[in-house]
């Protein structure tokens, strides 16, 4: 196949003046590589298309691609995920991950807890915060911990993310809601472990891979996978395999909200576990990052022996499988009648 790949470069956008917690959840050219000689090795043909832009420009001029491998960001608030796959799906191009509702809907942590709530699995109590003085309206047990409702890779989440009294509440939703200009998500917080779960396949075919718990070394900040953590995850993360019955309800949870929330192909569902050991959901990541060596889901996979290759191959399978689906005729009644 022809296989076009979407992306946003974070040299790119620190060329146009952004910051670098700003590209924080954008890609290395390692990255790119990497997915590119994947797709080399499988068999098929790899042309890179780049970010939103270049693909509007390609796709006016009559480009058009067997399947495009997106790992494009965005830019913008709640619909940022959603914009290529968008614009891809008003071209009939089919395309990897999740559709544009889902990114929306995973994309704002609220909503999706709110979804995961409503499929009765377990999920930290939790509230919205729009304007700093509903923090005082708050109802939940302390201490909490709060971060910005949309945004990815751990910005916003520090040293004051967790908080054990009321001043420090308003004092944390005022200072993120004036900086990343969104509401604020807190939870009761969890004191347990934490684990990421990777997930291949879409639907009744998802399955789990492996799950991998995030214990934080001497000088890393505490209490969270914070962004500074993560972009140091060298020095200041360790990453380990799970197994057993621990494992296996941290799978099945992940699972469960992998299919609730319709999400495809490939990806990372994070839980932390309660007082008493139990595993919660945290936020799913359907479109997981994918740098070989620095990218949880491909720490992960390399941890339980699932090679990068294989990982590539399985998620171009999934999708392509769903395109060949979307293209038969479909059969039933004709339009217009019931």
């Amino acid at each position: 196949m022809l296989v076009g790949i979407t992306y946003d470069l974070r040299s790119e956008y620190l060329a146009k003046g952004y910051s670098e917690e700003e590209v924080a959840e954008f890609d290395s050219p390692r990255t790119v590589e990497g997915i590119e000689q994947a797709l080399l090795a499988a068999g098929h043909q790899a042309e890179r298309i780049g970010s939103l832009p270049s693909l509007v420009g390609r796709l006016a001029q009559g480009e058009r691609w067997d399947l495009v491998f997106n790992i494009a960001e965005g830019l913008g608030l709640y619909g940022r995920e959603a914009q290529v796959p968008a614009l891809l799906e008003y071209y009939g191009v089919p395309y990897t991950f999740a559709d544009p509702l889902t990114l929306c809907l995973t994309l704002h942590k609220g909503m999706a807890k709110r979804v995961v709530r409503d499929l009765g699995l377990a999920t930290p109590d939790f509230a919205v915060v729009t304007d700093p003085r509903e923090a005082a309206e708050v109802d939940l047990p302390y201490p909490l911990f709060v971060k910005p409702v949309a945004e990815g890779t751990g910005r916003g989440i520090g040293a004051a993310s967790k908080v054990k009294v009321p001043e420090e509440l308003t004092r944390a939703c005022a200072e993120l809601i004036g900086r990343y200009r969104q509401p604020v998500l807190v939870e009761t917080y969890l004191p347990g472990r934490e684990f990421t779960v990777g997930i291949v396949g879409t639907g009744a075919k998802a399955r789990v891979i492996g799950v991998m718990e995030v214990t934080l070394r001497a000088g890393a900040d505490q209490d969270a996978y914070t962004w500074r953590n993560k972009e140091e995850c060298d020095d200041l993360v360790r990453y380990r395999r799970v197994k057993g019955s621990l494992a296996g309800q941290a799978g099945e949870l992940a699972l469960a909200a992998w299919r609730g929330l319709g999400c495809r192909d490939a990806g990372r569902v994070d839980l932390r576990c309660d007082a008493q050991g139990l595993p919660s959901f945290l936020e799913v990541n359907p479109l997981a990052g994918l740098h070989p060596e620095h990218s949880d889901l491909p720490i992960l996979c390399s941890l339980v022996d699932y090679p990068y290759q294989k990982l590539i191959e399985r998620i171009v399978a999934s999708a392509w499988e769903r395109a060949q689906e979307n293209a038969r005729p479909q059969t039933g009644h004709a339009a217009g009648h019931c």
